[in-house]
């Protein structure tokens, strides 16, 4: 026992005295950076212009496939949309396969055989990798380009544009690069339906000649391979694929702007701010600057613990999150700090995030902030070797990017001597907050007279220029259009009824069932609807016919089941079900106030207000109802959700909408009508 109480004490007293020798006053000095050993691919050439990279790994039986076109950066023009058509028509089925056949022996093997516009990708078990390898080579030289197959492709990318043109974060992804970029540089032009419906099969024939050839292709080959294997399939399955000369346009490199300011784009059914500010770069992946850049960012909004972030997220609550990235590549790219934000703090979040790009350039980061941003790279570099697919993507970057062949073993060492001094030195040199474009895409008549009274560093105001969604020029929008003599919300909302059938067809609805379904991530939703006049109401959400959400008013109270939980309404819930429970809230309708005109999607409408925090959008010329927005306090917190009424069609002499588009924040759900049903089938036990 005393043995065993001595060795006790001697190691507390051993422990207690190590830990007094530690001065915590002082930052610890960081160990050497991680030995990193990566795998030296096998490289090989045919004579068609393919270099082959093969990387061995036989932890298991797998073998992924990865095919770059290192191409000159070009671009479509008026064509633009054609390499969504040729990425989307390629793979399915070749001139010696149908399409059928190709997908169901893909299928039937459990591999994976895609394409890009110049690039493709396939998996499989290494025991099938010869036949996939055979059949992606058939893909690349002999795609089955079929008119059929081209106007069921081309219909398919018309439907996800329309789909897209109110999506308010698309649009700000399309018109911050168009802006940044220009629209005529190929980082900056967009496809468009108008330049959609004009292509045709022929198009996607002639992208494919120029740029899907093997003169500047890449194959890297991960997996339970040998090189030798690798060597005889690449030959014997692609030595045969035609080289085509490739076009070479020259670009002039885009300019910053001349002064920072104000771009912005008025989206009337935005419920929250995209903001981007952004300026050009130009760095190359081999730039002693390359190391620096990345830590400099990691720290102003490269992570959850950037200062972006922990600004405008942490500190003010207005964001799910903000980043910033800063590009590199043979061809110029950009800085862009980016965030969405509520709509009443658009114009202070542009304030804070100004703040922070300045604040790295005039000071220096602290040796905390820069050890932690390095210790961060070291665990996901580290995390990421676990991967093949790492392997083969540093592979590319090496022999695209010009890299020398040690610059990943090297990677964590450049990233550890980076120091304070470096950061703040790249800082300045790449983040230039007096060229900054600031582009906001939201609702201006919320927005807007903020954006005018920001102040720039020397007190003046930051210019505003307008942009549509295309990024042509504009004026700026009135919000303060003069309403009619003589139009008032009951006028508008009789019209309304009008456009929709007439009060006595109207009031002859005693009750309606609308049944509709809807698309989310790949999965199909589906959704019914009741509605009385006996102020009942019902909404079922379901995937697959499993409830997922259901609401119910039965005339006096109500309650939502989701996940299982009963939640009852509490009394302004009720008194909000109870006003809009009617299948035509508008008919028995009290105190509604007529506010204002605004723009719907292009389009004047008459802002009519109702209690419970519901405002509804009637369009000026048609009369029908085209919006509705409703703002409710959840949890302490401003809730608003904003329903678009669209592709109105007459059901027994009354119009209802049969696209139905809901929103909450950054989500967008598009609901299509299947059917609607009045006057049969709904009793009050629909709304127990």
């Amino acid at each position: 026992m005393k043995k065993y109480l001595y060795l006790f004490i001697a190691g507390l007293l051993t422990t207690s005295l190590a830990t007094a020798q530690i001065d915590r006053s002082k930052m610890p000095i960081p160990g050497p950076a991680p030995t990193v050993n990566l795998s030296e691919p096998s490289t090989f050439s045919l004579d068609n212009g393919v270099t082959v990279l093969v990387v061995e790994n036989h932890k298991l039986p797998t073998v992924r496939v990865q095919l770059l076109i290192d191409n000159p950066i070009h671009a479509s023009g008026e064509k633009a949309g054609v390499e969504n058509l040729v990425s989307a028509m390629m793979g399915n089925g070749t001139t010696n396969m149908s399409k059928d056949s190709f997908n169901e022996e893909v299928d039937y093997l459990g591999a994976t055989i895609a394409f890009g516009p110049e690039s493709g990708y396939a998996s499989s078990l290494s025991e099938y990798f010869p036949r996939i390898m055979e059949l992606m080579a058939d893909a690349i030289k002999n795609p089955l380009f079929t008119e059929e197959e081209f106007q069921k492709q081309k219909d398919k990318l018309l439907e996800g544009l329309k789909s897209q043109e109110k999506n308010v974060s698309h649009v700000a992804s399309r018109i911050n690069s168009a802006l940044i970029y220009g629209k005529d540089y190929p980082k900056g032009e967009f496809t468009t339906e108008e330049k959609v419906e004009k292509l045709t099969l022929n198009d996607v024939k002639s992208y494919y000649e120029d740029f899907f050839n093997p003169k500047n292709a890449y194959l890297v080959v991960v997996g339970d391979v040998t090189r030798a294997e690798v060597e005889r399939l690449i030959r014997k399955d692609l030595g045969d694929w035609k080289k085509n000369p490739v076009p070479s346009v020259v670009y002039a490199d885009p300019k910053d702007v001349q002064y920072t300011q104000i771009n912005f784009v008025d989206m009337p059914n935005a419920v929250q701010s995209e903001i981007a500010i952004e300026n050009l770069v130009k760095l190359k992946m081999n730039d002693k600057d390359y190391f620096p850049v990345l830590v400099a960012n990691r720290i102003l909004g490269g992570g959850f613990n950037s200062l972006l972030n922990m600004n405008l997220r942490e500190a003010h609550g207005w964001t799910y999150g903000a980043r910033s990235s800063t590009g590199a590549d043979k061809n110029i790219t950009r800085f862009m700090a980016s965030t969405s934000v509520r709509n009443a703090v658009t114009d202070s979040a542009v304030v804070e995030a100004l703040k922070e790009i300045r604040f790295i350039r005039d000071n220096k980061v602290t040796t905390q902030q820069l050890a932690n941003a390095k210790a961060k790279f070291t665990g996901d570099f580290v995390l990421a070797l676990e991967s093949p697919a790492t392997i083969a993507r540093y592979a590319l970057m090496i022999k695209t990017q010009n890299l020398p062949k040690d610059f990943y073993i090297n990677y964590l060492r450049k990233i550890n001597e980076v120091t304070v001094d470096d950061v703040q030195r790249v800082a300045k040199k790449y983040y230039k907050p007096d060229n900054l474009r600031i582009v906001v895409v939201g609702k201006g008549s919320e927005v807007l007279e903020g954006l005018k009274n920001l102040k720039g560093p020397t007190g003046k105001s930051i210019p505003i220029s307008y942009f549509d969604k295309y990024g042509n020029p504009v004026a700026e929008p009135d919000y303060n259009k003069a309403i009619d003599a003589g139009v008032t919300a009951e006028t508008v909302i009789d019209n309304y009824i009008k456009a929709i059938g007439g009060r006595k067809a109207v009031e002859g609805v005693k009750n309606f069932t609308m049944l509709a379904q809807a698309e989310m991530q790949g999965m199909k939703l589906d959704l019914e609807v009741k509605n009385t006049t006996k102020d009942q109401s019902s909404m079922i959400l379901s995937m697959g016919g499993n409830p997922l959400q259901k609401t119910v008013f039965n005339g006096e109270k109500g309650f939502m089941i989701a996940q299982g939980q009963r939640i009852d309404y509490d009394e302004k819930q009720n008194a909000a079900a109870k006003a809009s429970a009617a299948p035509f809230p508008e008919l028995t309708v009290k105190d509604a106030k007529l506010e204002r005109v605004e723009p719907v999607d292009g389009k004047d409408a008459y802002v009519v207000s109702f209690k419970g925090g519901k405002e509804a959008f009637y369009d000026k010329a048609s009369g029908l109802k085209v919006k509705e927005v409703t703002t409710q306090e959840m949890m302490g917190q401003s809730i608003t959700s904003t329903i678009l009424f669209e592709n109105y069609k007459d059901v027994d002499g009354i119009k209802f909408p049969f696209t139905i588009k809901q929103s909450a924040g950054p989500q967008e759900i598009t609901f299509e009508v299947n059917k609607v049903v009045i006057n049969e089938g709904v009793s009050d036990s629909d709304f127990e």
